[in-house]
């Protein structure tokens, strides 16, 4: 399955989790916006260290949707290189794992 598909599978769980429970996703969604505004960092620096967070814990639809960020934010493989390898020095083995993931999905949406 290419990392669009695992996307787009988990945009449409996530439309059924908000039918679900529609109160608590429009409240995470709210945080969510008020963490977006620029600040002492850029959407696009927090959207780094996001992404940072999301390889640490392993998170693979976490990557997904903050790479595709990036991508939008017109991020460069080299900057996300970047972080990925400070993923891999703070993580040991599983950092590299699952930056390794990271960057194939930056390859394939960026593509």
């Amino acid at each position: 399955m290419s990392w669009k598909t695992k996307l787009n599978d988990t945009k449409t769980q996530l439309k059924s989790l908000n039918a679900a429970i529609p109160d608590t996703t429009a409240a995470f969604g709210a945080l969510g916006k008020t963490v977006k505004k620029d600040a002492a960092l850029t959407f696009k620096e927090k959207e780094y260290v996001a992404l940072g967070i999301a390889v640490a814990t392993r998170c693979e639809p976490c990557i997904l949707f903050h790479t595709e960020a990036l991508v939008r934010l017109g991020a460069t493989r080299e900057e996300v290189s970047d972080v990925l390898a400070t993923c891999i020095q703070m993580g040991g083995g599983p950092g590299l794992m699952y930056a390794g993931k990271a960057l194939d999905v930056f390859d394939e949406l960026a593509a």
